[in-house]
């Protein structure tokens, strides 16, 4: 019997062979894209109880000696990442029929290599989430760099292959200079790059070279988009919407911001942490590029490009909370990483729903489209509301585990930067679908041919408004999921 972790990083590479092999048999490759991820949702499920009951998995893939092997393990910060990316891949799957059929027809150019590329992507999610050590993490780390650089390019048109060029470079630029540098300097220092409760630095090595490490493995963590590493998120929004979907919410940046959970807490160690120069550093780094990216998502009049810059934002929440290291922190972090990523899908899921049924993309088009798109725009309301930490939706609660870990850390101004940013959220977001259901239509935004548009197909209407449920569904998160919570709590010991 094949063990569930392996199971899990099999059944993507499986359905990344599928539209190939069965490229001659169109309605099949269809009928598989979704069988597929629906297998691995309950493959992450059936392991869910061992996480809730702290039960140790573990697979080694192959061992290197000295040290050093490629292994699976299983830990509750993983688990949640894991749901996350199962979950959503096969509403992301649902929603890119609506959308690649609704724009580019059923025949679409190069649909093999964006299945593919897809599942690939959902593959090195998994390794990622799952990861026994640092080798087999930075392994899947770069796997995920290079199956989404395709879906970042998939257009093949100039801004798509610049953009492209702009993701590979910093990107794999950040990773291989920074992140593999540290990743050796943490062998030879330690002997290990195991992950463990408590973190391996602890005692093998000085304060300089701890905080060394620190800014190493923070700065090669280009995918949370830190401060001056930022830019290849809003070049990368020439992506399809899926794409985009996937960029933001399903894999890439949470890959990101998980990887720097799990140096925090499993690899440095929270008490090496916050004795540490190093994290205030990222800690500053973290809080200006939030209130920075907030300030600018304010001026950005496409829509596409408003919700990348909040993206980007919201990643440095997670940065923020791991460098501080405190419990709290920690556990709003990690939070945070489900919150977010069900709140930013359906963000993007409506935005390429009225992208497919009116061909808008800028913010002043938008004035009264909500007599139009009802439901689209009543789920943009709800993804806006959990983003922004509100009540009722589960965004509330990441952010206030978030605030409790500043005033637990004593970081006055870190707290307040977390204050400010959440307010000019209300400045770039609420107004959307408020002035969409209660502003007046403006005849001159309408784009030729799409004058009369309603909602968009059921295949786009149908994910959002399941990710939008999801935003609400997790408001009750204390009532359904104190074990996880305690298990994050755990790895900060």
């Amino acid at each position: 019997m094949i063990p569930p972790l392996l199971l899990a990083i099999l059944l993507p590479a499986l359905g990344a062979l599928l539209p190939w092999l069965l490229k001659p048999m169109r309605p099949m490759r269809d009928l598989f894209n979704i069988l597929v991820p629906v297998g691995l949702i309950a493959v992450v499920l059936s392991i869910l109880p061992s996480a809730l009951n702290g039960e140790t998995l573990e697979f080694t893939i192959g061992d290197l000696g000295s040290g050093l092997s490629f292994a699976l393990a299983l830990t509750p910060l993983g688990m949640i990442y894991a749901l996350v990316a199962a979950s959503l891949w096969i509403l992301n799957t649902i929603y890119s029929y609506g959308y690649m059929h609704g724009l580019y027809g059923k025949n679409f150019e190069g649909q093999e290599r964006y299945w593919c590329c897809f599942a690939l992507a959902i593959l090195s999610a998994m390794g990622i989430a799952f990861s026994a050590n640092m080798l087999t993490l930075f392994l899947f780390y770069e796997v995920m760099t290079f199956s989404t650089w395709p879906l970042v390019t998939h257009t093949r048109k100039p801004e798509a292959k610049r953009s492209g060029r702009i993701y590979l470079g910093i990107l794999v630029g950040s990773s291989t200079l920074f992140m593999l540098t540290a990743t050796l300097l943490t062998w030879v220092w330690t002997g290990t790059l195991d992950f463990r409760e408590g973190g391996i630095l602890s005692g093998s090595t000085t304060a300089g070279q701890a905080a060394i490490l620190i800014l190493l493995f923070f700065f090669g963590t280009g995918k949370t988009a830190i401060f001056p590493l930022h830019q290849w998120l809003p070049n990368a929004m020439v992506a399809p919407t899926p794409v985009s979907a996937l960029l933001h919410a399903v894999a890439v940046v949470k890959a990101g911001v998980f990887t720097v959970l799990k140096i925090s807490t499993e690899l440095v160690g929270t008490s090496v942490m916050q004795g540490s120069w190093g994290a205030e550093v990222i800690a500053w780094f973290a809080a200006g590029t939030l209130l920075l990216t907030s300030i600018i998502a304010l001026t950005r009049p496409e829509l596409k490009a408003r919700l990348a810059y909040s993206t980007i934002g919201q990643l440095n929440y997670i940065v923020l909370g791991a460098a501080v290291a405190f419990p709290m922190a920690i556990e709003g972090g990690a939070l945070h990483i489900a919150m977010h990523a069900y709140g930013k899908i359906t963000l993007f899921f409506a935005a390429g729903a009225i992208y497919v049924a009116s061909h808008k993309t800028r913010v002043d088009q938008l004035d009264g489209i909500g007599k139009r798109m009802p439901w689209t725009m009543t789920a943009f309301m709800i993804g806006s509301i959990s983003t922004l930490g509100l009540p009722p939706m589960g965004g509330t609660w990441s952010k206030w585990l978030l605030c409790v870990g500043m005033i637990e850390a004593h970081q006055w101004a870190f707290l307040i930067t977390l204050l400010l940013s959440t307010l000019l959220g209300l400045g770039y977001l609420l107004p959307i679908p408020i002035r969409a259901f209660f502003a007046k239509e403006k005849p001159e935004a309408a784009v030729k041919g799409h004058e009369d548009h309603g909602e968009s197909p059921w295949a786009c209407r149908i994910p959002l408004l399941l990710s939008s449920a999801a935003c609400l569904v997790l408001s009750f998160w204390p009532g359904i999921s104190p074990q996880f919570a305690k298990g994050v709590e755990g790895s900060t010991s």
